[in-house]
Parts: structure tokens; C-alpha cells; sequence
């Protein structure tokens, strides 16, 4: 379910520009050639899913002190067996890593991006991420969770200057989305 749920939301997504239309192709090749593909057990390459999650304003973007990594990244991760949707996946992970209820995930990805992971379980390995915009809808008080550092609300035009280029790109695309798109209650 999972599996067939990444190939639609690849497929029906319009790719923002020549780059990411090439690693949308490459997500759904490595797909089509690997049944396991969405599993951390896929070697070399796995499908994650990643979420950049902002305050009701839009203004504000929580960022994780990855312990692994040790730079300001956004929320995300592997998906897991009880998942059936890539946005489901990073809403659960959302949720987890920074302990806010009310949140609500825009379904459409923002942005790809495939990187190396240098350490951990998965060193060696390229993560396929599907990147997408969480917004939290009341409290903004949340958990530190154990793969964590720390967590901390950024401006979203203003994120720490040693955050991760990845990072800075999906902050300008949720920007660009947040001001374009009509968003709920508005």
C-alpha cells in the first residue's frame, strides 16, 4: 500500500523545475526496480519522508539538532510498516519527534532530495526524501524526543546560519508555497 502510494504521489506531482523533475524520475526508477524500496533495508537507496513544520502563521519553522547528523534539520525519517501514505508518514514523524498534536500535513510534496548518510545505522546509504509542509494548527510547546538535541522555532526567512543547504531550500519553497497557495480558513 505504501509502495503504490509513493508511485501516485511521484506521479501526479509537478516537479517546481528541471532538477527536481530529474530525482522524481530517479524516485520512481529506483521504485519500479525495488519492491523494498521504501524500507531502510533497501541498500543503497530508501524512500524517507521529511516534513518542514511551521507555526499556524506560516512565520515560524521548528527545526530538530539531529543527534546523528548534529545540524538543524527538519523533521523526518524512515518510513515504518504501519504506514500507507508518504504524507502519512511524515506527519507520524512529525508528531513524534517533536510532540505537537493538531498538526495538518499539506499532501502535495514541496521538494526531493537525495543525501548521504554519513553515520548511523544508515551510513553508506542515500536517502530518497519526500519532502512536505506540516503547519501546527494550536500549542507550539514542544517535546524534545530522544533523537534529538534540541528543537527550536526559526523564522522561516531567518533560519540559523549553519543550517544544512537542504534545509534552506525547502524553508524557500515552503516560503514561495505559503504566499502562493490560498491556505485553509483564509
Amino acid at each position: 500500500m505504501l509502495h503504490g502510494d509513493a508511485v501516485a504521489t511521484l506521479e501526479g506531482w509537478a516537479a517546481p523545475d528541471a532538477e527536481q523533475e530529474k530525482l522524481r524520475e530517479h524516485y520512481l526508477r529506483h521504485l519500479a526496480q525495488h519492491a523494498d524500496g521504501m524500507w531502510r533495508s533497501s541498500r543503497p537507496e530508501h524512500i524517507t519522508a521529511s516534513a518542514l513544520l511551521v507555526d499556524a502563521t506560516g512565520t515560524r519553522a521548528l527545526l530538530t539538532l539531529h543527534k546523528t547528523v548534529g545540524s538543524w534539520l527538519q523533521l523526518g525519517g524512515h518510513c515504518e510498516p504501519g504506514d500507507t501514505t508518504l504524507a502519512g508518514a511524515a506527519l507520524r514523524e512529525s508528531t513524534e519527534e517533536s510532540g505537537l498534536d493538531h498538526l495538518t500535513i499539506d499532501p502535495t510534496p514541496l521538494l526531493l532530495s537525495r543525501h548521504q548518510i554519513l553515520a548511523g545505522g544508515c551510513a553508506g546509504t542515500f536517502h530518497l526524501d519526500v519532502q512536505f509542509l506540516v503547519t501546527a494548527t494550536a500549542d507550539t510547546e514542544y517535546t524534545v524526543s530522544e533523537e534529538s538535541h534540541d528543537l527550536a522555532w526559526y523564522p522561516i526567512d531567518a533560519l540559523p546560519p549553519d543550517t544544512d543547504t537542504t534545509v534552506q531550500q525547502l524553508a524557500n519553497r515552503a516560503r514561495h508555497h505559503l504566499t502562493t497557495t490560498p491556505r485553509l480558513g483564509n
